[in-house]
């Protein structure tokens, strides 16, 4: 492993950063994206709309203005002109936002199109990307993206891209079509789908288009930003001009819902079938303010967990995947700050202040009935965002005795102050109340900080944070947790540090919290020049150290990471590292139910990670790691193969193999998946995921249909059933139930 490493180290000594290239015997330089000016784009008003059939064939296209300027390439050839080219031309009427895109493609025929479900597998298709910041404060917007197919990505951006949040979606009216020298994209939003502050005069919008040639691995845009950067970089984006005299609608969007389920087996909280009808309602009270309720909630069509194996002494993360609690996330995330190409060695799956998945689901992650909740999130004034949710769980009285939950409320409120260049303040308040079981004490948890993000410089980001918790029963005397950390990326170098101090009784119990009772300390420094030599795009070798120590500062676990990754021109990635491990256990402690001694454990262990390119029709990726595993060895090897011949039909099948000697006892801890999907059109979707945890001996199948019948109101029939397949049980069949479900989305 040091050997290979310090050959592609040599090779990043001759491999130069680049700053020409040579075409036909022709010198091209590439452009500083900041250098250049920021574009502009005139939306034409017409009268009488568009038929939407993806063809541009309208008159009112010929009228409208179109991109003239030469888009910039991000990655492979940051800086230089891209090599097919893209017009965009943009209409409106009293109702609705059109986009007309031709993307000139000199071999349509290489199109890669992985998929026909929203938010479709874009780092692998070919798009047209565009987004748009509509109150213009160079801070949050709406992202939206579109494949040869049809399929559409929407999402909503936050922060200056430190967050976005794809879970939100909007009406929207996508056609294409593709010719013998191009693909097209014809795009209907209605203005109710976004958010902005209607005037009678004139207003100026955010805007910026990103195109992806797929086959090339080549990313393209018409405001270029530099490379660690995306198309809702919005303090970097054009602007488009010309709207005026917008729509001030009610913005009132009603969504009932009508269930049947039936659910049965001893791990079931509530066992019977019954018939079930909700509600969700969003109202923009003002043009800046949007106020969402719902009632009698249900989120039965939401796909299963993955089953995860855990060979830590930790708490594992499983992320939030209700729609409810996913639009607006951003508003409210409190955590350990992740930003995208700068290597942080931070997570949000460490730290959330706020995790919503503590709502409306057992610590066992079994759903339980939420009644009613609310939430308004945007914007007072021109700076100030705000965020505020209340959320009540109902009680729940299981078969069994010492299964019951009480019903909790859960309240949060989080305001943010937005500063010049991407910087934002904020605060943040949880409270969990318990309000439910007669002869119970009630219980509380809450928590409160205050956080900061600062874009110093565009190569130089800051995070800070601090907060506390209280509760009504302590389990420790510093309830404190405070982070600080500094990430600096330049053309070819990458470094940063982390301090973060973790007390032993500070309890997020509306949040998320990996470790007590530790400070960490992390730093890194790296390389990652660009080769485009021999398949090779960029070489990025780098050292890690991470430490945590106790709060007296007794060191508990320090690991030493040499590594290098390298990617490829193809889209796929090679990565390998030697890690160096000490880890100092104060009790007895369990790993992967082996028992370990107290004491002072050191062990080193070399990873590989391969992935290929995820365009093809079969693609995958292979991890492996063996050495020594505190006192024993470990060996884990894992796989994942992708099937995906055209848009309709994908066949995932997932292994994950962990041979272990620990605490003097040989034992495996495998998980095996396989998930099938098919999409008939845009509209029309079936999916199979089935699971199989050794660890618990466990098979969990969910197989789901999906009706889009308009838009964004759907017709769901979901299948779940988890069975346990050890030796000797007599009720195989733990939980199993059948969800029928109608939504209908009423606009006005």
């Amino acid at each position: 492993m040091l050997r290979s490493t310090v050959l592609l180290l040599a090779l990043f000594g001759i491999a130069s950063p680049l700053s020409a290239q040579v075409s036909g015997g022709a010198a091209r330089t590439p452009v500083d994206p900041l250098s250049l000016p920021r574009p502009v784009m005139t939306a034409l008003k017409i009268q009488g709309g568009i038929n939407i059939d993806g063809r541009l064939d309208d008159a009112a296209w010929a009228r409208a203005t179109p991109t003239s300027e030469t888009w910039i390439q991000i990655t492979p050839e940051p800086g230089m002109p891209a090599s097919e080219s893209t017009v965009v031309r943009i209409l409106y009427d009293d109702d609705k936002l059109y986009i007309g895109a031709v993307m000139h493609d000199s071999n349509v025929g290489a199109l890669s199109v992985p998929g026909l479900e929203q938010d479709f597998d874009t780092p692998n298709s070919d798009i047209f990307g565009f987004a748009l910041d509509t109150y213009h404060d160079k801070q949050n917007g709406f992202v939206f993206a579109v494949n040869p197919a049809g399929a559409m990505f929407d999402a909503q951006a936050f922060d200056d891209q430190r967050s976005i949040t794809t879970a939100w979606e909007g009406i929207t009216e996508v056609r294409t079509t593709i010719t013998d020298s191009s693909w097209v994209a014809e795009i209907a939003i209605p203005f109710a789908t976004l958010r902005f502050n209607p005037t009678q005069g004139p207003q100026t919008w955010g805007l910026n288009f990103s195109r992806r040639l797929r086959r090339k691995n080549e990313d393209s845009m018409w405001a270029a930003v530099p490379l660690q950067f995306r198309v809702y970089k919005f303090s970097m984006a054009g602007t488009l001009e010309g709207l005026r005299d917008l729509p001030a609608g009610r913005n009132l969007w009603v969504k009932p819902y009508v269930l049947g389920d039936w659910i049965t087996g001893p791990a079931v909280v509530e066992e019977g079938s019954e018939g079930a009808v909700g509600l969700d309602l969003k109202w923009g009270v003002t043009p800046k303010l949007t106020l969402d309720l719902t009632a009698n909630t249900d989120f039965s069509q939401v796909e299963v967990d993955a089953e995860q194996v855990n060979l830590t002494r930790f708490s594992l993360f499983f992320p939030e995947k209700r729609d409810f609690f996913l639009e607006n996330e951003g508003t409210f995330a409190f955590e350990d700050v992740s930003v995208r190409n700068f290597r942080t060695g931070s997570s949000n799956r460490k730290f959330r202040l706020f995790h919503s998945r503590r709502i409306g689901l057992s610590p066992s992650r079994e759903p339980l009935p939420i009644l009613a909740g609310a939430r308004m999130t945007g914007r007072i004034g021109e700076q100030w965002e705000v965020g505020l949710i209340n959320m009540q769980t109902r009680s729940v009285l299981g078969p069994e005795d010492g299964a019951s939950f009480d019903a909790e409320n859960f309240s949060v409120a989080r305001v943010k102050r937005h500063l010049s260049g991407g910087s934002n303040i904020g605060a943040m308040f949880v409270n969990r109340q318990s309000t439910g079981l007669s002869g119970r004490p009630a219980e509380f948890n809450r928590a409160y900080g205050i956080d900061g993000n600062f874009n110093v410089l565009p190569t130089l980001v800051v995070s800070a944070y601090a907060a506390r918790t209280d509760e009504s029963t302590p389990s420790g005397d510093d309830k404190n947790v405070a982070m600080v950390q500094a990430a600096w990326r330049s053309a070819v170098f990458n470094s940063s540090f982390l301090f973060k101090h973790v007390g032993d009784g500070f309890n997020p119990g509306t949040g998320f919290i990996d470790r007590t009772a530790v400070r960490r300390y992390y730093g890194t420094v790296g390389f990652h020049p660009k080769v485009r030599k021999s398949g090779i795009l960029e070489i990025n070798p780098y050292f890690d150290v991470d430490a945590y120590t106790t709060l007296n500062g007794s060191l508990e676990t320090r690991t030493l990471t040499p590594g290098v990754q390298v990617s490829l021109m193809n889209g796929g990635s090679l990565s390998m590292d030697y890690a160096d491990h000490y880890e100092q256990l104060f009790a007895t402690t369990s790993i992967a139910g082996a028992s370990l001694a107290a004491g002072e454990y050191r062990w080193r262990a070399p990873s590989m990670n391969l992935m290929t390119a995820g365009n093809k029709a079969l693609s995958g990726r292979v991890s492996f790691s063996k050495g020594d595993f505190y006192d024993g060895e470990r060996t884990s090897v894992s796989f994942q193969g992708l099937y995906r011949p055209n848009e309709h039909f994908s066949l995932r099948l997932s292994a994950q193999h962990n041979d272990l000697k620990l605490g003097g006892t040989d034992f495996t801890a495998d998980l095996f998946s396989g998930q099938l999907r098919y999409a008939k059109d845009t509209r029309t979707f079936l999916m199979g995921f089935v699971q199989y945890n050794e660890a618990t001996e466990e098979m969990v199948t969910n197989v789901r249909f999906n009706l889009i019948h308009a838009p964004l109101s759907d017709l769901f029939l979901v299948f779940t059933e988890r069975r346990s397949l050890a030796d000797g049980v007599t009720t195989p069949v733990l939980e199993r139930g059948i969800t029928l479900k109608f939504t209908k989305l009423f606009a006005f």
